[in-house]
């Protein structure tokens, strides 16, 4: 019942960072996971990508997953029968050690956003298992007895939750040593200081009639961390009030302090 992707292979000594998902629709993934970095890790085998097929638990000849919702109203929702099963199967398959279970993450409009304290702090874990919903959702009785981690990406509705799932891995799975070539540029990135990143530049130093900043080009070490560093409250100042008001506040309530509460 769990696919266990061939390049995910690895010695039982060392086991490597692990995404389980739980999907309608296994053939998604890996999807974008396959190329770029994530993609060269995966085929390290530094971590490791394993889908649960939600219907193969359905137990009638058609293969039904879904059902109308009581009370009426249109679509249809996840059976709690077809969905515990297929968590049943996904937990018994986790071998993590020490008693330690993978953290199960439900992806819901409904759920807690996103934010770059929690990609870290499921990145710094064994990995994790993911549910992902479809329709008009899942029966809210599994879910009470699983009580998953019910994540957002927003405030918006996607198709399902496949397409989360794939931008939750990829957020976690960069985090991973020695998946970024080099790991130093991951601090100069959006939220990692409770600012968004500043802008960047490359050649040519002057395009269109537009120039470099003097200040990247000068050589002084000093000066571009300053500018950097000025840019990036700027930009955060402008574009993001709310994490500006956090940032302002001073590091006993930076935007990691905040989100970890």
């Amino acid at each position: 019942m769990i696919d266990r992707q061939p390049n995910s292979v690895a010695p039982a000594s060392h086991r490597p960072w692990t995404a389980r998902v739980l999907t309608l629709f296994p053939e998604m993934f890996p999807g974008p996971l396959a190329w770029s970095l994530a993609g060269q890790a995966l085929a390290r085998g530094d971590w490791r990508l394993e889908t649960v097929d939600i219907r193969a638990f359905a137990r009638d000849k058609h293969k039904s997953v879904d059902d109308a919702p009581f009370g009426g109203g249109p679509g249809m929702v996840l059976r709690p029968d077809v969905v515990d099963a297929a968590l049943a199967a996904a937990v018994d398959g986790d071998a993590v050690d020490a008693g330690s279970r993978l953290p199960l993450i439900h992806l819901t409009p409904r759920g807690r956003p996103l934010d770059q304290e929690r990609v870290r702090s499921l990145a710094a874990g064994p990995g994790l298992i993911v549910l992902c919903g479809r329709y008009e959702g899942i029966d809210e009785r599994v879910l009470e007895v699983w009580q998953p981690q019910e994540v957002s990406l927003g405030d918006f509705v996607l198709s399902g939750g496949e397409p989360a799932a794939l931008v939750l891995l990829d957020a976690c799975v960069r985090l991973l040593p020695g998946v970024v070539g080099e790991p130093s540029s991951l601090a100069r990135e959006s939220f990692e200081r409770g600012l968004l990143e500043h802008a960047q530049y490359t050649r040519p130093r002057v395009w269109r009639g537009r120039a470099v900043p003097d200040v990247l080009v000068s050589g002084h070490h000093a000066r571009v961390d300053a500018w950097h560093r000025m840019e990036s409250e700027r930009i955060t100042r402008e574009r993001r009030p709310d994490l500006w008001a956090r940032y302002a506040r001073g590091p006993a309530t930076t935007v990691e302090d905040v989100s970890s509460r």
